[in-house]
């Protein structure tokens, strides 16, 4: 049987129980292999249990020592009960110089500390139990977050002025630069929010009239990394150039904005839209627009598209990539029955095939087959060769080319483009 002797607040500090007529800390700590909170507890005495009621800093103490030790046990591991009954005298009983000469010699958690209110000064320089003064029953995660962030850009060597810290607080990059950024004007101090916006317009106007398009290649919102680098270096570029003050995480962070930010107008367009703004959707006039294609892929699947459909061939063939495209389905084809024509796109060689029927099958004859190769660089060019496919069939990609007629041609190219490189 299970008593609750003693608990504080409502997070995770650790409890006091009664089990089986035994007193015991019991605390919650990593995570077991269903990423569920572990569950641990060691025994302690009256005397412990006193001190751990009256005073909030050493109950807090303890905890921090112990939860290297419940790393220790990871997902299914026992707690070394021994190691963590061997911290109870010395940090619950003992002076206060005793504790910070015993926490010099071991591991303990400081973030948990500085999250319940640790004077940081005062910790960093081993002085522990004053540091505790400060300590509240309440958690500030993210307190503990900025001083694991800041300690990172220590030991990087980047230090941080007002403006810097106000771009990453401005874009949401503070606590870790990988996350999603986004405007948070609130997070700025008043008095530097107008610096930041003439910041922010730096990189606005460097990236006016660029855009990230999509790339089904690599599923339905899935963005073209080459568009993506190419704004992020224009952003970067134009804001060391207005503001050479600037840090590098700080300078980033606005690249990163304005990318994300791209990306996501693409993601949440039409793909209409995202063919329009490529530029694809122009018709040059030519007499051979398709009436109907079929699109396949390397899995079997099959799309067809007639005239007179609410969506173009370019768009509708894309939005099929987008849907089957994975790493073991990389061919697709897009087909004119009628005229005995063809493209088939090899997105694992950056390389696509233009196919002709020279003779159709007669009598048990096999057809007759031209098939010409061309690389192809990146979604845009895919993107290019496709909507001219659409519009006029294989002549109109002849002024694409150079197409080879044979593959070893292909792989001599690819050599000669990577040895140029």
């Amino acid at each position: 049987m299970t008593d609750i002797v003693f608990t504080r607040g409502s997070g995770w500090i650790p409890n006091v129980i009664r089990e089986d007529g035994e007193l015991k800390l019991m605390l919650g700590a990593g995570a077991d292999a269903n990423h569920d909170p572990r569950e641990f507890t060691f025994p302690i005495s009256e005397a412990h249990l006193a001190v751990i009621r009256e005073d909030l800093a050493r109950h807090l103490l303890l905890w921090s020592a112990v939860l290297p030790l419940c790393d220790d046990a990871g997902t299914r591991g026992r707690l070394d009960e021994d190691a963590a009954v061997a911290l109870l005298d010395p940090i619950l009983l003992g002076a206060p110089a005793d504790v910070d000469a015993l926490l010099r010699r071991t591991r303990w958690d400081k973030s948990r500390l500085i999250a319940h209110g640790a004077d940081i000064p005062l910790l960093e320089r081993g002085r522990v139990c004053a540091a505790m003064r400060a300590a509240t029953e309440t958690s500030n995660g993210k307190r503990a977050q900025e001083y694991r962030a800041e300690r990172r850009r220590a030991e990087r060597g980047a230090v941080l002025a007002p403006p810097d810290t106000a771009i990453l607080r401005y874009t949401g990059l503070y606590l870790h630069g990988a996350a999603v950024p986004e405007r948070t004007p609130d997070a700025v101090d008043p008095a530097m929010l107008p610096e930041v916006m003439r910041m922010i317009v730096t990189a606005e106007q460097a990236c006016a009239g660029m855009r990230i398009g999509r790339d089904p290649r690599r599923g339905r919102h899935a963005t073209e990394k080459r568009d993506w680098d190419r704004m992020e270096a224009t952003v970067e570029a134009a804001v060391r150039r207005a503001h050479p003050e600037l840090v590098d995480d700080a300078v980033r962070a606005l690249g990163f904005l304005m990318c994300s930010e791209a990306a996501n107008r693409s993601r949440n367009a039409p793909v209409e839209d995202d063919e329009e703004a490529a530029g694809h959707c122009a018709d040059p006039g030519g007499g051979g627009r398709k009436t109907a294609l079929s699109f396949t892929d390397d899995k079997g699947a099959e799309k067809k598209w007639r005239q007179g459909c609410p969506r173009t061939a370019a768009a509708e063939f894309w939005e099929f990539v987008s849907d089957r495209s994975a790493r073991d389905n990389e061919v697709f084809t897009i087909e004119d029955e009628e005229m005995g024509e063809g493209i088939q796109l090899h997105f694992y060689a950056d390389s696509i095939a233009r196919i002709t029927t020279l003779r159709k099958g007669k009598h048990g004859s096999e057809p007759e087959y031209r098939v010409e190769y061309r690389l192809v660089d990146g979604i845009g060019g895919y993107r290019n060769l496709v909507s001219a496919f659409a519009r006029g069939g294989c002549a109109a990609l002849e002024h694409h080319g150079p197409w080879m007629p044979d593959v070893a041609d292909l792989e001599r190219e690819r050599r000669r483009r990577r040895d140029a490189r």
